[in-house]
């Protein structure tokens, strides 16, 4: 079974396509000895080497350019205010972040209220106006614009 590290992808993908290791450094370019480094799971490796061994398979490093949103400064600065929320799948939502839903002491989700319901669950505190939003799909949050 593989797990996601780049060792055990190179290795997988060289018996995959029945190259020896002596093969695999001839394809991509590179040294026997930085193929058994790369496969040993060594830490530190020349990125471009990385790349051209990860290239003969179709793939390549990139920086992980993915923003993620540390919970307790969602807590602390943007809890009970009118916020905007832009999720990963580009939806956006207006409203008041209620407070946090915990799971083994993490916080995943949390409780929103969007504007239209909020004067409604003021005076009802109706439960079932509340809708969850999970921590790991929030892309971007910033307090709400007056005129939103």
């Amino acid at each position: 079974m593989m797990n996601n590290s780049i060792s055990d992808f190179i290795k997988y993908q060289r018996k995959r396509t029945n190259m020896t290791q002596e093969e695999l450094a001839e394809k991509a370019g590179v040294g026997l000895r930085f193929i058994r480094d790369m496969e040993q799971g060594k830490e530190s490796l020349r990125l471009d080497k990385v790349n051209q061994v990860l290239g003969l398979f179709g793939h390549r490093m990139l920086p992980n350019t993915e923003t993620i949103w540390d919970p307790y400064d969602i807590a602390r600065n943007y809890s009970n205010i009118a916020v905007e929320i832009l999720l990963k799948n580009r939806t956006k939502l207006y409203g008041i972040i209620l407070g946090p839903i915990l799971q083994n002491g993490q916080i995943v989700e949390w409780w929103f209220i969007p504007n239209n319901l909020a004067k409604k669950y003021k005076e009802t505190k109706d439960k079932d106006l509340l809708q969850t939003i999970e921590h790991n799909s929030i892309d971007y949050i910033k307090e709400q614009d007056q005129e939103s």
